[in-house]
C-alpha cells in the first residue's frame, strides 16, 4: 500500500514511493489493486461538472491540502533556482462563488448551445449548468445567455463570452458574434435591460463596441471609482485582491516615494499611500488610472511605458524608496535587471506565475536583496493556478 504525501503541479497525487496517481488527495492510501482509500484531506467535490470541466482540478481536496499545494508550488519553483525558502505567511484561499470575472466558450450545435469552460486539455466544451466558483451575478447569467446565443450563433460557430462584475452590475462582452439586422439588435438591448447589465459590448473582430451602457462603467479600487475599459484586467476575486493589496501595503509601509510598475487600472496605486509614480503599458488602463487619481486628489505621475522594452533605469529607480511590481505571467525580467543595479531599498512583487517569479527572485538575491516573506494567494480556487505577494529588501 502507498500513501499520497503531496500534490504535483498539475494536481496529481504523489505517493511516498514517488509514483503519481490522478484524483488523489494527501493522506489517501492506494492499495496494491489500485483502489483508493480516502484520507483526512479528501473533500466531496462542490460541482457536478468536476472531473470533466477544465476550470477546476482540485475540488477533491480540502482547504488545508489546497493551501499546502500553493506553498509547495512556490517552494518548488524557488528550489529550481537554488533558493531555499520557508518563511511563508498564511495562504489566502478565496471562497466559493467569489470569481468576479470569467471567460466562457459558446458553440451552437443544432438547436442546442453549449456554454461553459473547455474540458481539460481539450477543445470540447463542458456545458455548465452551475458553477461553484463564479460570483452568483455571473452564474445567474449563464442560462439566459445560452438562450440569447441560440438566436445569434450560426451552426457550429463558436463565440467567447467575457463577464466581469463592475460597480453598476455585470459587464458583458460577446466576441466573435455577428449582430445583423434590427431584430438581433433589439434582442441584445432587451437582454441587457432585462438583466440590468452595466454594459453589453460586441466584438465582431474589430475590437469591442458598447451596445448598451446606461451610465459609465466603473470598478472601485482603494475606494476610488475607476473607469473600466472593455476587457480590462481585474484581479479574479475581491478577496484575493484585498489579500494582495494588504501584503503589498505592509511591505512598503512608511515608505514616502513609491513606484507602481505594471500598474494596470491602479489596484495598488489607488489603494496604498505613498505611490507617487505609476507606469503601465496599456493605454486605456493608464488613462483610466490617471483620470481617477486626479479626481481623488492623489498626486500620482502616470506614464504610458512598455516596461519590457523600456524598463526604468537605475537612475530613474533611485528616486524611489520602494517599488511595486505586478507583471503579467512572463514576469519582469528586464525591469528586475535594472532594479538589481539600483539602490531601491524595498521591492514588493505580486506574481501570477511562481516560475517567472523564482527566476526574477534569483536575480534580485544575486544582487544583494533578501527575500523576506511570501504570501501564497489562491484566487482561482480549486485550480492549479498559484499567485503570491513577496517582499525583498536590502
Amino acid at each position: 500500500m502507498k500513501t499520497i504525501i503531496s500534490l504535483a503541479a498539475r494536481g496529481d497525487g504523489i505517493a511516498d514511493d514517488g509514483s503519481y496517481y490522478a484524483s488523489t488527495a494527501p493522506g489517501d492510501s492506494v492499495q496494491d489493486d489500485g483502489t483508493i482509500v480516502p484520507g483526512p484531506h479528501r473533500a466531496a467535490p462542490a460541482c457536478p461538472h468536476f472531473g470533466t470541466c477544465g476550470g477546476c482540478q482540485l475540488q477533491h481536496v480540502d482547504d488545508v491540502a489546497y493551501a499546502d499545494f500553493l506553498r509547495d508550488r512556490i517552494r518548488s519553483a524557488l528550489s529550481a533556482q537554488g533558493i531555499a525558502f520557508e518563511r511563508f505567511e498564511e495562504a489566502h484561499v478565496s471562497p466559493p462563488h467569489s470569481r468576479r470575472r470569467a471567460a466562457l466558450t459558446a458553440e451552437r450545435k443544432g438547436r442546442q448551445v453549449l456554454l461553459g469552460f473547455n474540458e481539460a486539455s481539450s477543445h470540447r466544451i463542458t456545458d455548465v449548468r452551475s458553477c461553484a466558483v463564479l460570483d452568483p451575478h455571473l452564474e445567474d447569467l449563464v442560462a439566459p445567455l445560452r438562450r440569447l446565443l441560440a438566436t445569434l450563433l450560426p451552426e457550429r460557430k463558436r463565440a467567447t463570452v467575457r463577464m466581469a462584475c463592475a460597480d453598476q452590475g455585470v459587464d458583458l462582452l460577446l466576441a466573435r458574434v455577428d449582430v445583423e439586422g434590427l431584430a438581433a439588435t433589439e434582442s441584445l438591448t432587451e437582454f441587457a435591460a432585462h438583466h440590468k447589465l452595466a454594459r453589453l459590448s460586441i466584438d465582431e473582430g474589430f475590437g469591442p463596441s458598447a451596445r448598451w451602457e446606461p451610465q459609465p462603467v466603473t470598478i472601485t479600487l482603494g475606494a476610488v471609482p475607476v473607469a473600466l475599459p472593455e476587457g480590462a484586467f481585474l484581479q479574479a476575486t475581491p478577496q484575493g485582491e484585498a489579500a494582495l493589496v494588504n501584503a503589498v501595503r505592509h511591505a512598503v509601509a512608511s515608505r514616502l516615494a513609491i513606484a507602481d510598475l505594471f500598474a494596470g487600472l491602479g489596484t495598488f496605486a489607488l489603494s496604498i499611500d505613498g505611490v507617487t509614480y505609476a507606469a503601465e503599458g496599456g493605454r486605456d488602463p493608464l488613462i483610466a488610472l490617471q483620470a481617477s487619481a486626479r479626481k481623488a486628489g492623489k498626486q500620482i505621475a502616470c506614464e504610458h511605458r512598455d516596461l519590457f522594452r523600456r524598463a526604468l533605469s537605475p537612475d530613474e529607480l533611485d528616486r524611489f524608496d520602494a517599488v511595486i511590481l505586478d507583471p503579467p505571467r512572463a514576469g519582469a525580467k528586464e525591469q528586475v535587471e535594472q532594479l538589481a543595479k539600483s539602490r531601491v531599498a524595498c521591492i514588493a512583487y505580486a506574481s501570477c506565475n511562481p516560475s517567472t517569479f523564482a527566476r526574477d527572485a534569483k536575480s534580485l538575491i544575486d544582487a544583494g536583496y533578501r527575500l523576506d516573506s511570501i504570501k501564497p494567494v489562491g484566487q482561482f480556487r480549486w485550480s492549479t493556478h498559484v499567485e503570491l505577494a513577496a517582499t525583498f529588501s536590502r
